[in-house]
């Protein structure tokens, strides 16, 4: 990489990468999760996820590049630890609780490079795909929100009642 535009391209690819991971943990973490708020927040994002798989790949054809080649190594690594917590908890409660803190990793993962992508895509003068970013960014931010609202509201004080 040379340019602001090949790392670019670079975050682009990677994000593509995460996303696609995304798609196949998400269905795990649904059926291993108890809690409806959160089946339902994991099934809604997974519809999400599709949809800004798809915006990537319009990206991608506007602006010529090729969304495979590259592997998020980082997403790689947070569905792993996910899938060892998913495979460690016996408890129903504790199962949410650590579910909505793996998934949370994995939405500031995902808000992390959709800022920077919105950010070198304005500083390349690329506005609609800066906006198209945007709005990815702000999906990830809404869930994370809802994750957020989920824990404090219900399910880690139902957490909490196991160790009493």
């Amino acid at each position: 990489m040379k340019t602001l535009n090949d790392l670019f391209n670079h975050q682009i690819k990677d994000l593509y990468s995460a996303e696609t991971q995304l798609l196949s943990a998400l269905p795990k973490m649904a059926k291993n999760a108890n809690n409806k708020k959160l089946i339902k927040a994991f099934e809604n994002h997974l519809k999400e996820t599709k949809e800004q798989k798809s915006k990537l790949e319009t990206i991608c054809r506007e602006l010529n590049i090729s969304p495979s080649g590259a592997k998020c190594h980082a997403m790689k690594g947070l569905i792993k630890e996910a899938k060892i917590f998913m495979n460690a908890v016996e408890d129903n409660e504790v199962m949410d609780a650590g579910l909505i803190a793996e998934a949370q990793r994995i939405e500031h993962y995902e808000i992390s490079g959709y800022g920077t992508a919105v950010r070198y895509a304005k500083e390349l003068g690329l506005r609609q795909v800066a906006e198209n970013l945007q709005e990815i960014l702000n999906e990830e931010y809404n869930a994370d929100h809802t994750l957020n609202e989920i824990a404090e509201n219900r399910v880690n004080r139902k957490a909490l009642e196991q160790i009493k």
